[in-house]
């Protein structure tokens, strides 16, 4: 979906837990990518109306921890961050109803997530805004953009790189013991899961 930024925590020697993520989900992100570039996704509105479905199933599973106050504490300016409203956006430009929904979101506003997890979910979320910047000058070519169709995937005032270091720099602050170092990382290695299992529905 992108390719991830990761430094050194400030003032560590120790590997971030960016860095540590990016290297614990390598073989399924790289499979990720691999499936989507041979979609062929942008080579046409009709593969890019596709794209944006399985975009609003993952964000509408994960859009209750944009919210999550727990969350917000971690990560500065976390509901800012939410990109559903803008797939929402997109698909009406598009011309396209929601994609049939089956079962609850992943996580759900009603219940409370686990932290640990939940960081793990939202690092594969916010570090696809990377690659966002490829795709939306792929889809320039097809007539769409930041204003009609491909509106989910404009860049913030402040530039791609710098939106991911804010992230990272709230998840690699995280204090977090032993046993939740493990479910960030279970946590991301299922997103990614999850949206190659939409991708393979949605696009494939």
């Amino acid at each position: 979906m992108s390719e991830l930024i990761a430094d050194r925590a400030p003032g560590s020697e120790q590997t971030s837990r960016a860095k540590r993520l990016r290297a614990s989900t390598q073989a399924v992100h790289e499979q990720l990518d691999t499936s989507i570039t041979l979609a062929r996704i942008l080579d046409s509105v009709e593969g890019y109306r596709r794209f944006v479905g399985m975009q609003f199933l993952f964000h509408r599973d994960i859009d209750a921890l944009y919210r999550d106050e727990r969350l917000q504490s971690v990560i500065s300016g976390l509901e800012q961050r939410r990109r559903l409203p803008l797939i929402e956006r997109d698909l009406a430009d598009l011309r396209l109803a929601r994609p049939s929904q089956t079962g609850r979101p992943v996580f759900g506003a009603d219940a409370s997530a686990d932290v640990a997890t939940a960081l793990g979910w939202l690092y594969v979320a916010e570090g696809s805004n990377l690659g966002a910047s490829l795709l939306r000058k792929e889809v320039a070519k097809i007539g769409l953009s930041d204003t009609y169709g491909a509106r989910h995937l404009a860049p913030t005032a402040e530039g791609p790189a710098a939106h991911w270091r804010s992230f990272t720099d709230g998840l690699n602050a995280a204090p977090l013991n032993e046993e939740e170092e493990v479910r960030v990382v279970t946590g991301a290695q299922a997103a990614f899961a999850h949206v190659q299992a939409l991708t393979d529905a949605c696009i494939l």
